[in-house]
């Protein structure tokens, strides 16, 4: 990673909170991305899509990386010890016929998403991208959204990432984003990577100078506004958990109004009113666990991000909801206790007891969680261990990221990540080698030194290029 990371404002910051994404450019020389976007049609005309070997494949790629602008940006939003994620995949554009807006999946499953930025992905343009290449949209503000909020074919307010070859978006995991029309019918190429925060916030990782939060000076956020969940992330990202709790005093009339709003089918109004209830102490918690057990899922699910907004007052309530009949109301009671972290360290017996539930998904959910409260730590490491093992693969690759945000503390899985080195799955032997790196131990240094040297590749080695020279 770059030494001197060139860190986001105060104001990039607001606007990346806000809109979900950043616009940045790197100065690396023109020469650099035409040579790069040179070998890219190479590849491409000679091997097709590279995949997940892009960074190996094109060894140049990486000098983008390590660029000042891009590490500052994710070193902003992930903090400094971010992870590259195994996941990267080199998009082609030469369609006229613009693609559908979507969220990206997590390597091909579905989780509860999170409000809070412990995901990022870089798009980068090695091309120059004019808006008849083809750029990708992304409508701003709209991270936080389950469902669309907008027609399909409502275009007022995208955001086009558009301009000179070396342009890249910082975005939001979750943004609702689409690849628009080339005109053009050249040759375009998106380059996308995925990166995860891997230690909670502490303090602010950006070029921080104000401690309150404010919206930015030009908002562009077309759906709708969130003044209290914005100020929640921002507090959130400069290292404080249930910030937002107490703040506020209401009555039984406000709380109604609060509980009947957070049954809207709009969902950025019933957000912000999970959000408000957050606020509210423990008449706000009552109102949001009444949610939690809603009748209808989208309610539960909106409810449980004002309990994971809710402080310490949500865990007693959030820890009964473990034992509730309904899968997804675990669930949404799982997502928010992890989003507590520590201060939901006495919920760990009864979460560790899950991963033996017969539904995957509550399994899923667990392993994610324990990753982020991770105390008391023996406990969390022992009932991650035991999911290296589990039945469902998704189970065991969110394993080796949540081992890897536990660090050292998890020293005791390296015997059994190195057993995951062999798993069929490419992401569970991905996620097994990082959290052996994150590990860090010398026991795990060799162990991941020795599976990195047995299955060495050689970069330049092709179908026309066997072996010489």
């Amino acid at each position: 990673m770059c030494d001197n990371p060139l860190l986001l404002t105060d104001e990039q910051m607001r606007k990346f909170i806000t809109e979900g994404f950043l616009m940045l450019q790197t100065d690396l020389p023109e020469q650099f991305h035409q040579q790069l976007t040179e070998q890219l049609n190479l590849v491409y005309e000679q091997e097709g899509n590279p995949g997940n070997n892009l960074l190996p494949r094109i060894r140049e790629l990486q000098k983008v990386f390590d660029h000042p602008v891009i590490t500052g940006a994710l070193t902003s939003v992930l903090g400094p010890s971010y992870m590259l994620h195994a996941h990267r995949h080199g998009h082609y554009n030469a369609s006229p016929v613009a693609g559908g807006w979507h969220k990206d999946s997590y390597w091909g499953y579905g989780r509860m998403r999170n409000h809070h930025p412990w995901w990022a992905m870089i798009m980068y343009f090695p091309q120059d991208t004019p808006v008849e290449l083809g750029p990708t949209g992304i409508m701003p503000g709209t991270q936080n959204y389950e469902s669309r909020t907008f027609a399909a074919d409502e275009f007022e307010g995208e955001e086009l990432a558009s301009g000179k070859a070396g342009t890249f978006a910082l975005i939001h995991y979750d943004i609702w984003h689409r690849s628009t029309p080339n005109v053009l019918g050249q040759h375009r190429y998106m380059l996308k990577f995925e990166f995860m925060r891997t230690v909670a916030p502490q303090a602010p990782s950006w070029n921080n100078k104000e401690d309150a939060w404010r919206k930015p000076a030009v908002l562009n956020t077309p759906i709708a506004e969130h003044e209290v969940m914005w100020k929640e992330s921002w507090n959130w990202l400069s290292g404080q958990i249930g910030s937002i709790a107490n703040t506020v005093t209401g009555n039984a009339e406000t709380v109604c109004r609060l509980g009947a709003e957070l049954e809207q089918s709009d969902e950025p109004a019933a957000l912000n009113a999970a959000y408000e209830l957050a606020c509210l102490g423990q008449q706000g918690v009552e109102e949001l666990l009444k949610g939690l057990r809603h009748d209808s899922i989208p309610v539960s699910r909106i409810a449980a991000y004002g309990l994971s907004a809710a402080g310490a007052d949500a865990v007693p309530g959030l820890i009964a909801a473990l034992s509730d009949k309904r899968e997804e109301t675990i669930v949404h009671a799982v997502f928010a206790l992890g989003e507590l972290r520590q201060l939901a360290s006495q919920s760990i017996p009864t979460m560790v007891g899950l991963l033996d539930h017969s539904s995957v998904t509550i399994r899923r959910t667990v392993v994610d969680a324990l990753g982020m409260i991770e105390t008391p730590a023996e406990d969390v490491v022992q009932g991650l261990i035991q999911c290296l093992h589990d039945t469902d693969v998704q189970v065991r690759f969110m394993t080796g990221l949540s081992l890897a945000r536990l660090g050292s503390a998890a020293e005791t899985a390296v015997a059994e990540l190195e057993k995951a080195l062999e798993d069929d799955n490419r992401y569970v032997r991905a996620h097994a080698l990082e959290a052996l790196r994150y590990i860090g131990t010398d026991q795990a240094k060799d162990v991941l030194i020795q599976s990195l040297f047995n299955s060495r590749w050689c970069s330049t080695t092709t179908a026309v290029n066997s072996f010489y020279p």
